[in-house]
Formats: structure tokens, C-alpha cells, sequence
């Protein structure tokens, strides 16, 4: 078996708040967004490429996982190449930093949440 890891789906209350926050604030790509009727089909890709994440809509008692897909723990990583250049524009874009940028043997890290409270390491790497 051989492939790639293609996307991964981030619970959000609204897609349109989501993609204004990813695409408007981090400068990712939005690579689909399809209305399905009853649902869309909604991926925004990192400027570098990767990963894609699928900003699925919750609906009904998946609104208590919105935030909590990560039971608390860091669940995404963000790799940059700019340490600083990114802080400051996840920052304006409204996430949050739980702790000052600490060094690690792996390179810059710290934690902060997006706005549905999600937990991300930000790492530039050694």
C-alpha cells in the first residue's frame, strides 16, 4: 500500500466563519468548497501545501466536539519557516498563545488555539 495522507476533518460550528478565519487570516488556500444540498464539502490547504483540512459543518450533538477533537491535547502541528512572521499572524488573526515560544531539540514551538478553541503546536523546525 502506498499514498498520502490527503486531509483531515476539523469540526466547526459555521464553514464560513472557518474559511474566513483559514484562508482570510492564515492565507491558506480554500480548494473546494461544493454544495452537497444538504451539506457542503468544504477543504482549505496550508500556503505551502500538505495536508488539506475538510472544515466539516457540526450538526446536532457534534457540536459538543467542536474544540474537543483533541480531548485537550495538542492534536495539529503548523510547520513554518518563519517563526515570528507567523505568531504575529495567527495573533491578528485571533488565536491565542497559551505560553511564550520555547526551544526544543526539534526547533521553536509553542501552543495556541484557534478560535473554536483547537489546540496547534506552531514549530519552525531546528
Amino acid at each position: 500500500m502506498s499514498g498520502t495522507l490527503a486531509a483531515v476533518s476539523l469540526i466547526v460550528p459555521d464553514h464560513d466563519e472557518a474559511i474566513a478565519f483559514f484562508r482570510d487570516g492564515l492565507g491558506f488556500r480554500l480548494t473546494a468548497d461544493i454544495d452537497q444540498g444538504r451539506k457542503r464539502w468544504v477543504t482549505v490547504e496550508p500556503p505551502g501545501g500538505g495536508t488539506r483540512l475538510v472544515l466539516a459543518r457540526a450538526e446536532g450533538e457534534q457540536h459538543m466536539a467542536v474544540g474537543a477533537q483533541g480531548f485537550g491535547r495538542v492534536w495539529l502541528f503548523y510547520e513554518t519557516d518563519d517563526f515570528d512572521r507567523d505568531a504575529a499572524r495567527l495573533t491578528e488573526a485571533g488565536a491565542v498563545f497559551e505560553e511564550a515560544p520555547r526551544l526544543e531539540s526539534y526547533g521553536k514551538v509553542a501552543v495556541w488555539r484557534d478560535p473554536w478553541g483547537n489546540r496547534w503546536d506552531l514549530i519552525q523546525p531546528a
